[in-house]
């Protein structure tokens, strides 16, 4: 989920940066998305390390945090490791295809209509019934 950058291209003071994704699913919605961001690790003037994260060139708030829905600003939020969002996609993707027309349906033939084997049956008599309730003589 996360690289370590080398030291071109950091921002004034970064000490370092690491590449993270995550995937989001809001809870209230259904909304699905997924965002990289570089976090960028400086120290101020007093020593104290803190981190900046950066998504499409702009300092963002943590996705960690306080995330909120793109879609309905929302704040229940699923966030998982990355291409989840993807992998669903593709997976609803290929659930939704149409199928290809069915060819034509050859019906059974009828069976062949002959005297019906008759079926065991049993009679019950009442004293069948009683018979574990009849006490035996000692």
């Amino acid at each position: 989920m996360s690289e370590i950058a080398g030291q071109t291209g950091l921002r004034a003071g970064a000490t370092a940066v690491v590449n993270e994704s995550y995937s989001f699913a809001c809870m209230r919605c259904g909304h699905g998305w997924e965002q990289s961001y570089e976090i960028e690790h400086h120290t101020d003037a007093t020593g104290h390390e803190f981190v900046l994260y950066v998504a499409d060139g702009k300092v963002v708030p943590s996705p960690l945090s306080r995330p909120s829905c793109q879609n309905c600003d929302g704040h229940v939020l699923r966030i998982m490791r990355p291409g989840r969002v993807a992998s669903a996609r593709d997976a609803a993707h290929r659930s939704h295809r149409v199928p290809p027309p069915a060819g034509p349906v050859e019906a059974p033939a009828p069976a062949a209509e002959g005297p019906a084997e008759p079926r065991a049956q049993h009679h019950w008599h009442l004293s069948d019934l009683l018979h574990p309730f009849q006490r035996k003589a000692s």
